[in-house]
């Protein structure tokens, strides 16, 4: 058999590699403009190989009973890490993928397929447009994985968008985002005022470094209108090979401070990354 080789191709978004991975079997790396997007086994959808990715999988493990078929709207693509794992994981689970760059769409479809019977329809769409259009009470969980280049687009980080994505969750739905900065933390922070404006309940995951300001790194936010069981969630992401920590309560509370919720008048994206803080050359 061949050995698989390097994919490169011009998406609407910029410039796709899809590399494979010499140390497993039909194992891929997905990358936009030299930011590693998204990570892919085709032989092993459970297997969740950057950090992030791993955490967003905890709760989806621990959110609802396990095995029980979900429900789930994401918004970000890439090249379909938690739409296979959910798939897996929660046979019979009903997933809309909403992706803005239809090229990047294709390449993962026509290169990494999907099984036939996973479930998981894909919509060419802007996150905040589709969710702004959609059924109410349609989604048990919504996960927000997006990123123009390395920032979060600022449309996707308002009040408004709160609420557009607590409309289409159930009352006791979940809202997942996966989030990167660094200290002193003013974009994390803004997006915990803001989705607290909206929602009862929050928790953070985030590795103990990064929340001491020494590095920049990822955050999942978690969202709800009821109260979320941590301790599973601690054990696990507590066991991880980079362990992490989940703030909830008072002490998330603290950590948000004075910070404001963001209006679509003075939203901004993301902050860009340090050089070579997620880039692969």
């Amino acid at each position: 058999m061949s050995e698989p080789i390097p994919v490169t191709r011009t998406v609407d978004h910029g410039t796709a590699k899809l590399m494979p991975d010499v140390d497993r079997d039909r194992a891929w790396l997905l990358t936009v403009d030299g930011s590693p997007q998204s990570y892919v086994d085709l032989d092993a959808p459970t297997h969740l190989e950057f950090e992030y990715a791993r955490r967003l999988g905890h709760v989806l493990d621990t959110v609802k009973e396990p095995w029980r078929p979900l429900d789930v709207l994401h918004l970000g693509g890439g090249a379909l890490t938690l739409p296979r794992y959910l798939a897996a994981t929660r046979p019979g689970s009903r997933q809309d993928v909403v992706e803005a760059d239809r090229g990047l769409l294709d390449l993962v479809m026509e290169h990494l397929p999907l099984p036939a019977d996973a479930g998981v329809v894909l919509h060419p769409a802007d996150a905040r447009a589709w969710l702004e259009a959609a059924e109410p009470d349609s989604a048990d969980i919504v996960i927000a994985d997006v990123f123009g280049g390395s920032r979060v687009p600022a449309h996707l980080t308002t009040v408004a968008y709160a609420r557009a994505a607590e409309r289409v969750l159930r009352p006791d739905g979940v809202y997942l985002a996966n989030l990167a900065d660094a200290a002193p933390f003013a974009f994390l922070r803004s997006q915990l005022a803001t989705f607290a404006a909206v929602f009862e309940e929050l928790a953070l995951i985030a590795e103990p470094g990064v929340l001491r300001g020494r590095r920049f790194g990822n955050a999942v936010l978690i969202a709800a209108h009821r109260p979320l069981d941590t301790a599973p969630l601690a054990r696990r992401t507590a066991a991880d090979a980079f362990p992490a920590r989940v703030e909830h309560g008072s002490a998330l509370r603290d950590f948000t401070g004075g910070a404001e919720p963001v209006h679509d008048e003075n939203a901004v994206p993301s902050p860009e990354p340090p050089d070579g803080s997620f880039t692969i050359g």
